[in-house]
């Protein structure tokens, strides 16, 4: 009997029909270790599930992948649903992945904690970033539902605490798919048009994924770029938003964002009339020192008399006139004494004073003061100074 031969193709196409028509084959559920994990611009998702013994290529369509709560990364443990079928191409069977959870951990709270590393990498939680929340904000601008009770709660704080302040309430959908992109829409209209000085995004509490909205890439990313102050008042207090971390204030309900947004009137007429009493006593105080220096003022001599004053005044007039007189004429008695000491003292060595003590000076006939025979020849002229006048002789002889 001749063997019937078929091609490589028919026999991946028989292979792949019959694994498709097996129904443990077509809806699995597979626990495993991902691994060789790639992401291709196309969308679509390749990856390898592994255990102790085995290994399974495998491979999540793009219109599957949309639909992923977290990134999946080498080393997670998961469960991926889905079909074994074959590719005839390649002849290798894969699972075609449906649907990705993770494996003992939930989706939302792994996905959380990926966009809070991403967004704490790019500096969306820096403090440095953070702006000042206004004291007395004249409009504040209320990012929430129109129908739930947080809005209510926060219109009823805000009234009573201060009814000064404008209210605007910018209704959004805070729950769902569509939530995201209207919460960041409304904060980038708010901005754009400067509509309040201050911003409260919130809702009331609920699930994880009744919050998902305010754990959107979106809403981080708009709230971060908000030029207006934003308080992020989100569930209860235990619930914790990515929202929370990007704002530049975070309140632990709505009605406490309401309490954070605005000063309390009763405090702050408090306040009032403490500052008022310090300012009337701070008044009463200065009344009583300038009555007090008034007082001494009036008491002066120059306030009781004025003639008194001017006489006073002459008289110390003519006091100093008389000490700076005295010191003149003192001043001067000093200098001639001085100068008659000088003068006596330079008379005591001129040397014209030496010739009236019965002396003599002799010069040469060019001048020089003659000291030594040894400047002078037999029939030089000189000229002899003495007390009265002064006398030409010639040399008639020098001895040595």
């Amino acid at each position: 009997m001749q063997q019937k031969i078929i091609s490589v193709t028919q026999i991946n196409e028989y292979i792949r029909v019959q694994m498709d028509a097996d129904p443990l084959l077509g809806n699995l559920s597979i626990r495993g270790e991902i691994s060789n994990y790639k992401m291709y611009p196309s969308g679509h998702h390749y990856f390898t599930l592994k255990d102790e013994g085995g290994a399974l290529r495998c491979v999540l369509f793009k219109g599957n992948a949309v639909r992923l709560r977290f990134r999946p990364e080498n080393g997670m443990k998961v469960i991926a649903m889905g079909k074994i079928s074959v590719f005839p191409r390649d002849g290798a069977y894969q699972l075609y992945c449906t649907a990705l959870t993770l494996d003992g951990v939930g989706d939302l709270h792994v996905a959380f904690e990926q966009l809070k590393a991403k967004l704490a990498a790019q500096g969306l939680f820096d403090p440095a970033h953070k702006k000042p929340i206004p004291k007395y904000p004249q409009t504040i601008g209320i990012v929430t539902s129109s129908a739930g009770a947080a809005v209510h709660d926060m219109l009823r704080i805000l009234r009573k605490r201060y009814p000064l302040c404008k209210v605007l309430l910018l209704p959004v959908r805070v729950q769902g798919v569509e939530a995201p992109p209207e919460i960041a829409g409304a904060i980038r209209y708010a901005n754009h048009y400067r509509l309040a000085d201050l911003l409260i995004v919130g809702r009331g509490g609920g699930s994880i994924e009744d919050l998902w909205a305010f754990n959107d890439e979106r809403v981080a990313y708009a709230i971060y770029e908000s030029q207006i102050p934003i308080i992020s008042a989100v569930g209860h207090e235990p619930d914790v938003t990515i929202a929370d971390y990007v704002a530049d204030l975070r309140a632990a309900t709505p009605s406490n964002g309401a309490e954070l947004a605005v000063p309390d009137q009763d405090a702050l007429r408090q306040t009032l009339d403490a500052m008022s009493g310090a300012m009337a006593s701070s008044l009463n105080r200065q009344v009583k020192a300038a009555r007090q220096h008034l007082q001494v003022l009036s008491a002066s001599p120059a306030l009781q008399s004025p003639t008194g004053y001017l006489d006073q005044k002459r008289k110390n007039l003519e006091m100093l006139q008389n000490r700076l007189l005295s010191a003149q004429i003192q001043g001067t008695d000093r200098k001639k004494r001085r100068y008659v000491e000088l003068a006596a003292k330079l008379d005591a060595m001129s040397p014209l004073k030496v010739l009236t003590r019965g002396y003599a000076m002799a010069q040469t006939e060019t001048g020089d003061v003659l000291k030594s025979v040894t400047q002078v020849q037999v029939g030089d002229v000189i000229t002899v100074h003495l007390s009265d006048g002064s006398v030409d002789a010639t040399v008639a002889e020098r001895k040595e």
